[in-house]
């Protein structure tokens, strides 16, 4: 299956959720924070941050 690019932002970075942007963050310590707060309240959530710059993303764990 092919990701879709066309949500995702072109700088910065964001919190994917189950595959689609939800939150949008300028800073790195931001989105991670964000992220890992997410991944405590919801762990059966699929949460993974997105670097627009390297064009990455990178799965959340907290355990």
């Amino acid at each position: 299956m092919r990701k879709s690019t066309r949500d995702l932002p072109t700088t910065g970075y964001a919190i994917l959720v189950d595959g689609r942007v939800k939150t949008e963050f300028a800073t790195r310590d931001g989105v991670e924070g964000g992220a890992k707060d997410l991944k405590r309240r919801f762990p059966m959530l699929q949460v993974k941050v997105y670097d627009a710059q390297t064009k990455a993303d990178r799965e959340i764990d907290v355990f």
